[in-house]
């Protein structure tokens, strides 16, 4: 059995993996423009100002771009095939790059409504999102 690669925290990203851990979605936020960005890093894409802080996103999202994996050349996800992989626009403005879980494979689509989950691997918890379920009133 082969293992998958897994993600490994930087000194910039730590707080993003943190959150994860505990259920939580975290952006990096700009305290000067007030743009949200991910993936996190020293300064802002925006404005280049180093003044950023830490704020918990509403992990809501939708499918901005997906495509099916039918063949991987990672050995660690062999078995695991067909799965998505998509670009997710959250709602707070950044795209993620993740999976859609708990859906047919059939059944995305573009702009698709997902909420984020949150699945322990080892060291790290990844962030993958499924379907947001409609609430009934």
């Amino acid at each position: 059995m082969v293992a998958k690669p897994l993600p490994k925290p930087s000194i910039h990203s730590a707080p993003f993996w943190n959150g994860l851990a505990a259920g939580v979605l975290k952006l990096q936020r700009c305290t000067r423009c007030g743009e949200a960005q991910h993936p996190p890093g020293p300064v802002c894409r925006t404005c280049w100002s180093d003044a950023l802080e830490w704020v918990v996103a509403s992990g809501e999202g939708v499918i901005y771009s997906y495509t099916i994996v039918h063949r991987t050349t990672t050995p660690g996800f062999a078995g695991e095939t067909p799965y998505i992989v998509a670009l997710v626009a959250l709602a707070e403005g950044p795209r993620v790059t993740t999976n859609i879980v708990d859906c047919p494979i059939e059944d995305v689509r573009i702009d698709q409504a997902v909420t984020a989950k949150f699945d322990a691997a080892g060291s790290v918890t990844l962030l993958r999102f499924a379907p947001t379920v409609e609430k009934s009133v």
